[in-house]
């Protein structure tokens, strides 16, 4: 998988945060601290309507 890590990454080493990687219908999701743990993976139209909300300023969604 292609991983990459998000621009706004910052302070310490840059392991501050997910990194996402493209597959054909879905995103996959790691965090960056343990690459080599579980990685979850989204629908891709899920995914972008995710970053779509937090983009526009809204706080991300409550979990459970």
């Amino acid at each position: 998988m292609n991983w990459r890590k998000s621009t706004y990454s910052g302070g310490g080493a840059g392991d501050t945060c997910v990194e996402i990687a493209p597959l054909p219908t879905r995103i996959a999701v790691r965090d960056s601290k343990a690459p080599t743990r579980a990685t979850l993976s989204f629908p891709a139209p899920a995914f972008a309507a995710l970053v779509d909300h937090l983009k526009a300023g809204h706080p991300a969604p409550p979990l459970g």
